[in-house]
């Protein structure tokens, strides 16, 4: 069992940015691969950005150069750091914890940029 907890998110103006944390506790030993989602208003859910164990990482088109995702040594955080934010990456952030045989995901996190 992994429980997430996303935290970080907020309001911010467009080119600012803000780091967002995921801290899982349970068997995080047994997590493969870290991934942040987001569904914005009345949209899909899409990938942002995926680090799997061993740090190959994965990022959307419309967040390359922008976002950065990282895990810490113990495995027990994920960041994403996020720059020159831009209104449309306003929406609901997800971590999501994946094992052998098993998915997690956290309950979300607000990230809303506006002027």
């Amino acid at each position: 069992q992994v429980q997430l907890v996303e935290t970080g998110g907020g309001l911010v103006q467009p080119g600012g940015s803000l780091r967002l944390s995921c801290r899982a506790t349970g068997y995080v030993s047994a997590i493969y691969k870290m991934t942040w989602y987001r569904q914005a208003p009345s949209a899909s859910r899409e990938l942002v950005a995926a680090i799997a164990r061993g740090g190959t990482t994965t990022y959307a088109d419309s967040v390359k150069g922008r976002f950065t995702i990282s895990r810490d040594s113990a495995g027990d955080t994920t960041y994403l750091q996020m720059s020159n934010l831009k209104p449309a990456d306003t929406a609901v952030y997800y971590c999501v914890a994946d094992q052998l045989a098993a998915q997690y995901w956290g309950r979300g996190t607000q990230v809303a940029v506006s002027a």
